[in-house]
């Protein structure tokens, strides 16, 4: 499975491609549009999938901290970020 954000980092509201959504839970690949990709890991929930992204540095050099995100599909079919506790 393959999480590609177009940002340097999530956020609310954000979009997010979602490739090979037929994979097995559990590991999986998110990438940034600045380059960065890191493993991170999903589970589905319902129609909507638990994404948790381990803490990271951005291309230029900000530090983002670990969160887990909550992936929904807005009324066009595209995945949106929500955050997730």
């Amino acid at each position: 499975m393959r999480f590609s954000f177009p940002h340097s980092h999530a956020f609310p509201g954000g979009e997010v491609r979602v490739e090979d959504a037929e994979a097995a839970e559990g590991m999986c690949v998110v990438e940034f549009g600045d380059g960065i990709a890191m493993i991170g890991e999903w589970h589905p929930d319902g129609d909507d999938i638990h994404l948790s992204v381990p803490a990271y540095r951005t291309a230029r050099s900000t530090d983002v901290e670990a969160r887990r995100w909550r992936l929904v599909k807005d009324k066009a079919g595209s995945w949106r970020s929500r955050r997730s506790v």
